[in-house]
């Protein structure tokens, strides 16, 4: 028992010294050091090893990114002024989580801030990154078209309506964006069946699902005529294959039912009147009426330049609809309470047609959508 409590204070001093910031520290990442230790004096501001982490990790994660900055702004690379001020808002957010926790100040008593500093650079890596994003967006290929459009989308939050960059965003997603045509071929008229529920449902996902911050749209063939779109890059038609709606199967079951030792009357026996007991029967028939219906759904994507396939996809549902009742001919008395009980239902009402179409497709939905999701998560 002894050793037992051993190791839960082991573990708990353990516990401390990491949440204290003290094994960030011994490790070199001063950055997080600071964080634990500045979490730690929130909930206790006397924690010694928390404010000795903070004294020792601060003026270290200071150093470290001012030399991050000032290396980056005498550098050569590409995003040298985005990357400074990236170091220099890490000097902030130190600064911040210091300033909100009363008991950091008896560590670090004057934290530095680079909100100064910032600023100016903010015009020159806003121009950065809208030279970048032009750069890429001449390349004509849609994966450089994302990354214009994530440069274009930097240069906006540097400098709000930098030159034009809001024409550029908004040409950069337009390129980035795979612009997709989805055919749903409705269910042929001599069925006297409507997939339109299907259909607005599949729409529905498909507008709820790849919504306008990702790199995917999906079109209606209304929809594409009506924003005049000149080129599709996918065609996705889904159409029923075949189905069947509605078929019957009728099943019967007839047995014997018995029971031992029923009283089934009385008679006098040396002068007194006592209980007659016998087995009782009767003929229980069961009856389940099925309505079967079931349908395949296929899903074709094909380039729409070349109009190769590039998946084609099955999917089948089935529904089947139950009916369940009883009849008997005998004494009820052979009968079981469950039995009993289905002597009472009668045949039910069978749904409408529509609705037996609508239940098989359920099915067909849930994988549709799944495979929806899996062909296009790579074009996000």
């Amino acid at each position: 028992m002894k050793s037992g409590h051993s190791y839960i204070a082991l573990s708990l001093l353990f516990i401390i010294a990491c949440s204290s910031g003290k094994k960030a520290y011994e490790r070199g990442d001063y950055y997080e050091a600071v964080m634990k230790s500045v979490n730690r004096l929130r909930q206790n501001p006397d924690h010694d090893k928390s404010l000795e982490a903070l004294r020792n990790a601060y003026p270290l994660a200071v150093d470290y990114f001012e030399n991050e900055a000032k290396n980056e702004i005498a550098s050569n690379s590409a995003f040298k002024w985005k990357n400074a001020i990236q170091s220099y808002n890490s000097i902030n957010a130190l600064y911040e989580a210091i300033r909100q926790c009363p008991g950091c100040k008896q560590a670090v008593p004057n934290p530095k801030n680079y909100y100064a500093e910032i600023g100016p650079l903010k015009e020159k890596a806003a121009e950065e990154s809208y030279n970048a994003g032009i750069d890429a967006l001449m390349k004509g290929n849609r994966n450089e078209a994302k990354r214009a459009y994530f440069n274009f989308v930097d240069a906006q939050n540097f400098v709000s309506g930098y030159k034009d960059v809001v024409e550029y965003l908004g040409k950069a997603k337009f390129e980035a964006t795979l612009k997709v045509i989805v055919e749903q071929i409705p269910v042929p008229v001599r069925y006297n069946l409507s997939g339109g529920f299907f259909q607005d449902k599949v729409e529905e996902f498909l507008h709820g699902n790849y919504p306008e911050n990702t790199f995917i749209q999906f079109y209606t063939p209304e929809e594409a005529k009506r924003v005049d779109l000149a080129q599709a890059d996918q065609i996705v038609r889904i159409q029923f294959d075949d189905f069947s709606v509605g078929n019957s199967v009728m099943k019967e079951k007839e047995e014997t039912v018995t029971r031992d030792s029923v009283k089934v009357g009385e008679a006098k026996v040396d002068g007194k009147v006592v209980p007659v007991y016998n087995t009782v029967k009767a003929k229980y028939t069961t009856y389940r009426k099925e309505l079967i219906s079931n349908g395949l759904l296929s899903m074709v994507v094909v380039d729409a330049k070349t109009n190769g396939v590039l998946t084609h996809r099955k999917f089948n549902g089935e529904y089947v609809w139950v009916s369940q009742w009883a009849r008997f001919n005998g004494d009820d008395r052979a009968l079981d309470d469950q039995q009993l009980k289905m002597c009472k239902l009668r045949e039910q009402q069978p749904p409408v047609p529509q609705d037996l179409f609508l239940e098989f497709t359920k099915p067909i939905y849930n994988q549709l959508v799944t495979g929806i999701k899996g062909f296009y998560q790579n074009y996000m």
